[in-house]
């Protein structure tokens, strides 16, 4: 019998007919079934959101508007007379719009050319900007750089904040994230990393066995000797323990035309700042050589680049393993650091893969931290050492750091700390209110569930320094008790653990 095609319509075969046009819709069924069971219909996955990006950024200039002013980062205080180069604080605000499926997070990052800015500043500084942004205070972060050039916020040593520089600052960071969020965009954001080894230098050493170094208390028992000097006899080796990488967060518009970038290092400061003077550092000549190498020197709104300080709390930038070192003009090595690291980031640039939808969150925790406060007998001997020094300044470290004693004693038993976690994408960022280890910040990195991940301390207060408990054991400047470095040889452990909780929670 000859075949029957389907629109063929012979006499007396309607049945034949109905049941091949049967089979035939079942094969093309089965076909289509088939053909989605080997290639499904694309995820819309957590990464690309459905909500789009808007990004905004601004530069909001703190220089002192009056002078003389303190200025910390060393044992004496230091009187500026003028600015050498402008202060800014840097702000980039994200926000992802509201969707079905996400609620339109809004966050701000904010680092200020400052040494370390206490949380009760930071705090109204936020409290600021939430009235008039409408982002959750719990949203912002804030950091300083920790150039040791920059008027003094925080009590250390014998430096002492200005009240109208502290009032000045508050409204000048609100007014810059103000700002940020008043630019608003449509924008992209991408990341990458690369590292960088020959800037970062771990500054504690160990000594030769048998050889002793005397603490500022009278204590013999320190294995270690920070910053030991050009061919010291005493040391044999550097702990080594360095973080290298070079993070960057970069923000464009829809089009391509440079907002922002942040980026991350873990280098404590250069120095080299002549004069009476504050400098914003390496981290301000990054900015501006960072904009060279984008291009973006002309754009409209202003580009802002931005370098955080990673976890430099151990890290500096001289070589000790050489025997000496040629003298440099003053600010060379500034902007020697900063020009390798604007070149670094631009070659980050020029890989990165941008998104124009992702995900944003910010998680926090406040935890509590112990402090290391003197006895009895070891504050009235410190007492008993200041009263018998009638000069001021004080000079020497045993009658600084009695008058350390002192003033710690006022400490209370504990205090609180805030550790805060953004989610950008498959990018992390982790923020620690202290002067963090390196070693610390490769653990988070090396813990972290994200595909990146990087540490800004100094953020959202200062604790001090954050030695790991082995740190504690070896001794050495960064343990030695101040208003420096008060927390218990525990803290570390504490503030890691929630670190890498908060990490977690994040990426559910």
């Amino acid at each position: 019998m000859a075949a029957i095609g389907l629109n063929d319509s012979p006499a007396g075969s309607s049945f034949e007919r109905n049941e091949m046009e049967l089979r035939f819709a079942k094969t093309v069924i089965w076909f289509w079934v088939c053909l989605f069971v080997t290639n499904p219909l694309p995820q819309v996955s957590a990464e690309e959101s459905p909500s789009s990006l808007l990004a905004g950024a601004h530069a909001q200039e703190i220089t002192p508007p009056k002078f003389p002013i303190s200025v910390n980062g060393n044992m004496a205080d230091q009187q500026a007379m003028g600015a050498h180069d402008p202060l800014y604080a840097r702000c980039i605000v994200l926000k992802e719009t509201k969707s079905a499926t996400r609620p339109g997070t809004a966050i701000a990052i904010v680092v200020c050319d400052s040494c370390m800015i206490p949380r009760t500043l930071l705090d109204r500084a936020k409290e600021l900007a939430a009235k008039k942004t409408g982002i959750p205070s719990s949203n912002i972060l804030i950091s300083a750089t920790h150039a040791h050039s920059c008027p003094t916020l925080a009590g250390v040593f014998q430096s002492d904040p200005d009240t109208d520089y502290i009032e000045f600052l508050i409204e000048q960071i609100a007014n810059g994230i103000e700002r940020a969020n008043s630019q608003l965009e449509s924008a992209r954001v991408g990341w990458g990393s690369i590292d960088q080894p020959n800037m970062v230098f771990n500054r504690r050493w160990l000594l030769k066995e048998g050889e002793t170094t005397e603490d500022p208390f009278g204590g013999k028992s320190d294995r270690v000797q920070t910053n030991p000097g050009f061919g010291n006899v005493k040391v044999t080796q550097s702990q080594n323990i360095v973080d290298p990488e070079v993070s960057v967060l970069s923000i464009q518009s829809r089009e391509g035309r440079p907002i922002a970038l942040l980026a991350n290092y873990s280098l404590h400061y250069v120095g080299g700042v002549a004069g009476n003077v504050v400098s914003s550092d390496y981290f301000g000549e990054f900015a501006q050589r960072v904009a060279r190498k984008l291009t973006a020197t002309d754009v409209q709104p202003p580009f802002v680049g931005m370098m955080s300080n990673g976890t430099s709390g151990d890290i500096n930038n001289v070589d000790f393993r050489q025997k000496s070192v040629a003298a440099k003009e003053p600010f060379e090595q500034i902007q020697l650091v900063a020009e390798t690291l604007a070149a670094d980031a631009a070659v980050v640039c020029k890989k990165i893969e941008y998104h124009n939808a992702l995900p944003l969150n910010v998680l926090e925790a406040e935890i509590v931290l112990d402090v290391r406060q003197p006895a009895a007998n070891e504050l009235a001997a410190a007492k008993a050492k200041i009263a018998a020094i009638p000069d001021r300044p004080l000079k020497g470290l045993p009658a600084i750091y009695a008058r350390e004693t002192t003033l710690l004693a006022e400490y209370p038993a504990s205090v609180k700390a805030k550790i805060q976690v953004m989610r950008i994408g498959s990018l992390a960022i982790v923020s620690s209110p202290c002067e963090t280890f390196a070693e610390t910040g490769l653990a988070i990195k090396k813990g972290s569930p994200f595909k990146q991940t990087f540490t800004i301390e100094l953020a959202n207060g200062y604790n001090g320094y954050l030695p790991p408990p082995e740190q504690h054991r070896l001794g050495g400047y960064e343990t030695w008790r101040a208003r420096s470095s008060y927390l218990s040889a525990e803290a570390e452990p504490k503030v890691r653990a929630t670190m890498l909780r908060l990490l977690s929670e994040l990426n559910k």
